[in-house]
């Protein structure tokens, strides 16, 4: 098998609204492919904060796609 261009995989799990957030974002600058716009998306946001660091005792829950007053919002 040849030597892959990503050889490491990350998997992550989202609501659905998370996802159609994602998926939104992804049309709308008609990206490749569902993780081209996850890349990008974390490119993004790693330069905007630059290296975002979590601080001790993080929670993943505590960092997702959405904020839970955006969700709230679209009820």
């Amino acid at each position: 098998m040849a030597d892959l261009e990503r050889p490491e995989r990350l998997q992550i799990m989202l609501s659905a609204d998370e996802l159609q957030a994602v998926e939104n974002w992804r049309f709308s600058r008609h990206m490749p492919s569902r993780a081209a716009a996850v890349r990008e998306l974390l490119r993004r946001g790693l330069a905007a904060e630059g290296f975002l660091t979590a601080g001790i005792g993080s929670k993943s829950q505590e960092f997702g796609v959405i904020s839970d007053e955006s969700r709230s919002d679209q009820s």
